[in-house]
């Protein structure tokens, strides 16, 4: 499903957090459809079952999944969150993607039409 980097300084269950996100902003992942169980990702990726447990803690306490006791954690369908924190955090990361990008050279230009590319 997904590499993780075991040498990152980023901790193991924030990788598979922004991987999980990656997937389902990027539609790979559809709503309602089930994630793998805590169990089966821990054999696939080969890390401890917590730490998987863990990260769909994280995934449900940002709303990006949801969880029925019995049955499995399910992707949450995208209502357009009215979380105005989550919202403001999208939009700091989006700020600082674009510094980064004019720092290194890439023109006003090239940004808006990868910006255009990416909400077409």
């Amino acid at each position: 499903m997904f590499e993780l980097d075991i040498r990152s300084r980023t901790p193991i269950y924030e990788q598979l957090v922004e991987k999980f996100v990656e997937l389902i902003v990027t539609g790979v992942l559809k709503a309602d459809e089930q994630l793998p169980s805590v169990r089966t990702l821990a054999t696939q990726v080969t890390i401890n079952p917590n730490t998987i447990q863990k990260a769909y803690r994280e995934l449900e306490v940002k709303g990006y999944i949801y969880s029925v006791k019995g049955k499995g954690s399910y992707v949450k369908a995208s209502e357009f969150i009215q979380d105005d924190s989550k919202k403001v955090e999208a939009l700091a990361k989006l700020d600082k993607a674009i510094k980064e990008a004019l720092y290194l050279g890439v023109s006003p230009e090239e940004l808006l039409l990868h910006i255009k590319k990416q909400i077409n």
